[in-house]
């Protein structure tokens, strides 16, 4: 962090002339900085950066005590978008200092801060699967489609150049499916494809969070292919503008160390920052926690893993291919020094060093702040048989990929006394071709009479 001499100087500059990269310093003793966020309040794994942060007024915390320091008043200006894209926009423009959005539209925000000479920096992560399972590609509850193959010559809805995108691109050509010429793509904001998919315009739907998990949860749409079936890590990160984090280096520092607050928050008390995050975002508490619970899809961390940073190396070809960047120089667009200067060097390697809990079934009860933890699917199964009318939501991992899902829209398989769930109907056919004597079950009743005897 500079030092408090470095803090006046930027300040009385601020005084002379309005600072594009935060906000007009007004005139008198007590300058007041603005500082603009873009956020994406209902792509839930952004929420430490997002939704959350601002509900627990975190950030504007650390601007306080910061302001104390060094004489300036700051304001926080949230603005709140559908996904990644206007961020960037708004950030090139000079009119957005710090955002967050997914792994693609990082890329699409790299180059395009490149292109028109307004660089920005890659400086955190806020959640993340290191498999894929954020992204979900989903059908209507009554399609005929089965698994990838079967959309071959079908409307395929997605937002392109999203997080969602990459997932639907790199599954389609594993499928031997030609993303470009074998679909139509339709490029849809969330809502509007999720309209289509419903509507019967679109044979299926390609998002990322939270809306696979809304859907499924409303009862408007089945899973059609798991994320993580990729194994290829996914995650949304924190980008600020370069002018702004040499400018206002204090301020960018601020943020991460309240987005680590955030994020422990969350880690400590992950159904109360469910339902704070449904309460901004008319979101159902369950769908969030589905993603941001103790056994969530998503993980958070604010540090720059080198595994991630790989996996968004590996993005910028199949960006070029789809002619959206050219040549983009991850190196330099990542930049940790700031979150690990806001951290402390030691709290950072320790950050940098932690794995992803394992995933367990869970069940949360009416009226609860905790959940239940099951050792077994089967396990949790036969609790809630017990307890239905107690029951606000039950979740399961897919016992391929590990991705959490709801109990009552996994896919189930009978395996002698073990009841096995699936996010997909492909993965579930999968494991019963390699596993004698195991078959699908109809429902979810059925899985949960078979628990109950």
């Amino acid at each position: 962090m500079r030092n408090t001499t470095v803090a006046r100087t930027a300040a009385t500059l601020a005084l002379l002339a309005p600072l594009a990269a935060c906000g007009a310093a007004s005139a008198g003793d007590d300058p007041t900085v603005t500082v603009t966020v873009g956020y994406q309040s209902k792509t839930v794994n952004t929420v430490t950066a997002g939704t959350l942060l601002r509900s627990l007024g975190t950030f504007e915390r650390e601007l306080k005590k910061l302001g104390a320091r060094d004489g300036v008043t700051y304001e926080v200006k949230w603005q709140d978008y559908a996904t990644g894209a206007p961020i960037t926009a708004q950030m090139t423009a000079g009119k957005i200092d710090i955002g967050s959005m997914g792994d693609f539209p990082l890329l699409l925000n790299a180059a395009r801060g490149a292109q028109l000479g307004r660089p920005t920096k890659l400086v955190s992560v806020t959640g993340y699967n290191l498999r894929g399972g954020l992204n979900t590609v989903v059908t209507a509850p009554g399609s005929k489609l089965g698994s990838l193959s079967d959309l071959r010559g079908r409307k395929v809805s997605t937002s392109i150049g999203s997080a969602a995108d990459r997932t639907l691109v790199r599954a389609l050509r594993r499928a031997g499916i030609d993303p470009d010429h074998d679909i139509e793509k339709l490029n849809q904001q969330p809502a509007v494809g999720a309209s289509a998919l419903t509507a019967g315009s679109a044979d299926a739907l390609s998002q990322f969070v939270a809306w696979p998990g809304l859907l499924a949860h409303q009862g408007k749409a089945k899973a059609l292919y798991d994320g993580a079936e990729l194994n290829l890590p996914t995650f949304h990160g924190v980008t600020a503008r370069a002018d702004f984090a040499k400018e206002r280096p204090a301020v960018l520092e601020a943020f991460l160390k309240a987005q680590a607050a955030a994020t422990d928050y969350l880690d400590e008390h992950p159904v109360p920052a469910a339902e704070k995050v449904a309460r901004a975002t008319g979101l159902p508490a369950e769908v969030v926690y589905l993603y941001n619970g103790a056994h969530g899809i998503a993980t958070f961390d604010p540090a720059l893993k080198p595994r991630l940073v790989a996996a968004l190396k590996k993005d910028v070809p199949v960006l070029k291919s789809a002619k959206l960047v050219g040549d983009v120089d991850v190196d330099a667009f990542v930049d940790d020094r700031y979150v690990r200067r806001a951290l402390g060097a030691g709290a950072y390697a320790r950050r940098l060093s932690a794995t992803p809990p394992p995933s367990r079934s869970e069940v949360w009860p009416k009226g609860a702040s905790r959940t239940l933890e099951f050792g077994t699917p089967t396990a949790l199964l036969r609790h809630v048989a017990a307890h239905r009318s107690e029951v606000r939501a039950a979740y399961v991992p897919d016992a391929r990929t590990g991705t959490l899902w709801f109990a009552d829209r996994a896919v189930w398989v009978a395996d002698g006394e073990r009841l096995v769930p699936f996010v997909t109907p492909s993965g579930a056919r999968a494991y019963v071709s390699g596993h004698a004597g195991a078959r699908l079950l109809a429902s979810y009743a059925d899985a949960l009479k078979r628990a109950a005897a």
